[in-house]
């Protein structure tokens, strides 16, 4: 089969829209460089598809084949799957142990210990108060000093269990803030199901949406701070996504397809990972971590109380329910302060003084407030130091991902000059091409031309 002498001018137009397809591609790179969540995009070239020309002439008992040149077959995202997932993954547990950590943070700094305005110092004054008192059983200055400090007492811990409540409250607040209604997973649920209904339609008609795909990558990503999520990829390009019940296994979905499944966490207790894990496990009522340190300072004030109380053979300080919050000084004494009696046997009298004095340092008061300031410094220390150690892995899978999927303004340089380079070899060999037919054009059958 004879070939037309135009043939080449169209194999040379088939390498220019391909050399300009990836110069436009290496500049959609390049402008996107410092865009977060942005995947780096390649165009994918092959030889064209249209069917070869058979070349006359040949030895070959068949014939030879001329190719027709080069063809777009598509712009690839370069994005690792699995680098994505060990991301997500590793950003799930940062997010839970930040999340823990601001929100039993709150409590520590509540504590002030140690400290002046700590109840440590409080409850320190207050037993060196009645040892003042004994010294001096009928001195009414004595007196009003041991009510005052017993008042400031009272007033850090009702203060101190108000401040734990607020960082209770304050984590339940946020939790139920991103998984209600028109909260942030909601949102997500709400733009991620229209992104697959729009990758769908992209796919389907043959033109992959690459910038969409990022799109909806950035939403896995920020659900993934929430809590550990599945993705389950479908044949026409949609995902249906859930969460993850880290201790059962069990899936609570947020997205199937184009259709928002969320409608709220479950009403059981579950364990999502991730930010609401975090927040639960130091927030919720009952069983959170904050739940216990209440629990701890309200065994704490009604053994202070019943036990000066029995000390004292009267009512020193009244309690009622929690005992935490209502702790006070009997108002009969605050109001007399010299009504405080140091002894049993009448004028100089100070061994009911004495006996309460000696309860300072018992176990089952001074020993139960310190343990549970230790225990909530070892609380946060812990949170913060999973919390860093979450951070560098974190970064470290961000890294690795970022060195498949993100731009290299070096690589994408050299890219430039490549294609340019190609993209003149080109428009060279098409010029060739006209020069030739030029000559065969207009001065074939010249003489002396």
């Amino acid at each position: 089969m004879p070939i037309s002498s135009f043939y080449g001018m169209q194999t040379s137009l088939r390498g220019l829209l391909a050399q300009q397809r990836l110069l436009d591609t290496t500049g959609h790179n390049i402008a996107n460089a410092s865009t977060q969540g942005y995947s780096r995009q390649e165009a994918t070239l092959a030889a064209s598809a249209a069917t070869p020309v058979q070349v006359s002439g040949s030895k070959a008992a068949s014939g030879a084949f001329l190719g027709s040149g080069v063809d777009v077959q598509g712009f690839r995202r370069v994005r690792d799957q699995f680098m994505d997932a060990q991301y997500r993954g590793q950003n799930t547990n940062l997010n839970q142990y930040q999340a823990r950590n601001g929100a039993l943070g709150n409590v520590e700094l509540a504590l002030a210990e140690p400290g002046t305005n700590g109840i440590n110092a409080k409850l320190s004054s207050f037993w060196n108060s009645w040892s003042t008192l004994s010294k001096t059983p009928d001195e009414l200055s004595a007196k009003q000093s041991l009510v005052q400090n017993a008042a400031a007492l009272t007033d850090s811990i009702q203060a101190l269990r108000a401040q734990m409540v607020t960082a209770q409250q304050s984590a339940q607040g946020e939790y139920d803030q991103i998984t209600g209604a028109g909260g942030n997973i909601a949102n997500a649920a709400t733009e991620l199901a229209g992104l697959n209904k729009m990758i769908a339609g992209f796919i389907t008609a043959g033109d992959p949406p690459n910038d969409l795909m990022d799109r909806r990558d950035q939403i896995l990503d920020q659900l993934s701070g929430y809590g550990q999520i599945s993705v389950d990829q479908q044949n026409n390009g949609t995902m249906n996504v859930s969460f993850v019940d880290g201790s059962t296994g069990t899936k609570y979905p947020i997205v199937s397809g184009s259709t928002v499944d969320w409608s709220g966490p479950p009403a059981s207790d579950w364990s999502p990972g991730g930010k609401l894990g975090g927040l639960l496990s130091a927030g919720k009522t009952p069983g959170g971590t904050i739940d216990g340190y209440l629990a701890t300072l309200d065994s704490f004030s009604q053994t202070l109380a019943d036990t000066v109380n029995t000390t004292y053979g009267g009512s020193f300080f009244t309690t009622g329910t929690p005992a935490g919050a209502t702790i006070q000084v009997d108002p009969a004494l605050v109001a007399s302060p010299g009504a405080v009696t140091g002894g049993s046997g009448g004028t100089g009298a100070n061994d009911i003084a004495l006996k309460v004095w000696q309860q300072h340092g018992s176990p089952s008061i001074d020993g139960v407030y310190q343990a549970l300031v230790t225990k909530i410094g070892g609380d946060v220390q812990e949170a913060d130091s999973m919390g860093t150690n979450a951070q560098v892995l974190t970064d470290s899978a961000s890294d690795r991902r970022l060195s498949v999927s993100g731009v290299s303004m070096d690589e994408e340089m050299a890219h430039l000059v490549q294609f340019q380079r190609s993209y003149q070899a080109s428009a060279r060999a098409m010029s060739t091409m006209d020069d030739m037919l030029d000559v065969l054009i207009n001065r074939t059958g010249r003489v002396g031309l």
